[in-house]
């Protein structure tokens, strides 16, 4: 099937673009995209899951594509990030779902059930696991480990970062949208100043020297290109720009999941590797695992079927 055309509802002070796909009497699932992406990164789930009977919801989230972009960095903070899912499901007049969430949108469903107790059955992260509040200041640590130029510490000066990746939105997209980039096994032998992730130098460096193979046909990938160049990257950015705030909010908040939870691992994802999921049955007890192998950071784009396959089997395992 072609992507959906998008319905715009209101949701709790913005205009969202949700695509829908699946019959209306089924299984509500909300799919959580990450950064730099759209709800389009769900282009291979949304006729998938609607043809196994799901009900599917995938929004472009706070910030991106045809969404509202707040102005302020503090409207980007995780109160609001999981406050539009639960709005929106209120516009669809639905009481609850299954959310799932890849890379930004990952933290973001592991939330929900923190944050929203009472609209989450369940939760089935990709790549990203359920990280619990640290003792410090997460971008305090980030700096200690990795330096200034690790991107996420990076991205914590307004604007900057936005004009490296905004210059040629092309060029960024095929420096982030690649697969066979390095296998886990090669990466843990590199030496720790070539880990820091610094990718924003990397994307300023000559193209030449990109690795791996580039993850979009033409067609997909002008669907990233144009949506960027209109909105530019600032908004997706303000999510990690509340990494902070985040953690200063969470103070009080219980840190477990109580609902059934799903584990996909890609293999060779770097970013998040599978060993961050160790120990994570301590906050989500009712905890499922799958690893898909020869898999990087792109999980549901570059592994469909193999994604697919591991949701609809936990779905029918755990809700029928």
């Amino acid at each position: 099937m072609d992507f959906p055309i998008p319905t715009m509802i209101k949701t709790n002070g913005i205009d969202m673009a949700v695509y829908e796909a699946g019959p209306k009497d089924g299984l509500p699932l909300v799919l959580c995209h990450g950064f730099p992406e759209l709800a389009y990164s769900w282009r291979h789930q949304l006729p998938a899951l609607a043809a196994a009977g799901y009900r599917v919801l995938a929004p472009d989230q706070r910030g991106y594509g045809a969404t509202s972009r707040p102005e302020r960095i503090e409207d980007y903070d995780m109160a609001h990030l999981t406050g539009d899912l639960a709005g929106m499901l209120d516009a669809f007049a639905i009481k609850e779902a299954i959310f799932v969430g890849h890379d930004w949108g990952g933290l973001v469903v592991w939330q929900m059930p923190i944050y929203h107790r009472d609209r989450v059955k369940g939760v089935i992260g990709v790549n990203t696991p359920f990280l619990s509040r640290p003792p410090i200041d997460p971008i305090m640590g980030l700096k200690a480990l990795r330096g200034e130029n690790n991107y996420v510490v990076f991205f914590q000066k307004p604007g900057v970062a936005d004009a490296v990746l905004a210059k040629d939105v092309g060029k960024t997209f095929r420096f982030f949208m690649r697969k066979n980039l390095v296998k886990a096994s090669e990466f843990a032998q590199l030496p720790p100043e070539l880990k820091n992730f610094e990718l924003v130098h990397a994307i300023e460096g000559d193209e030449s020297g990109f690795r791996g193979q580039l993850l979009l046909n033409d067609e997909e990938m002008k669907v990233f290109v144009d949506a960027y160049t209109r909105t530019g990257f600032t908004g997706g950015i303000n999510w990690y720009r509340n990494l902070t705030r985040n953690w200063e909010q969470s103070g009080t908040m219980e840190q477990r999941v109580h609902v059934p939870g799903l584990m996909i691992m890609a293999e060779d994802d770097v970013v998040l590797p599978p060993s961050l999921t160790d120990g994570m049955e301590r906050f989500v007890p009712d905890l499922e695992r799958v690893l898909i192998k020869d898999c990087g950071h792109w999980t549901q784009q570059e592994k469909p079927d193999e994604t697919n396959q591991a949701i609809i089997a936990w779905l029918k395992k755990r809700f029928g």
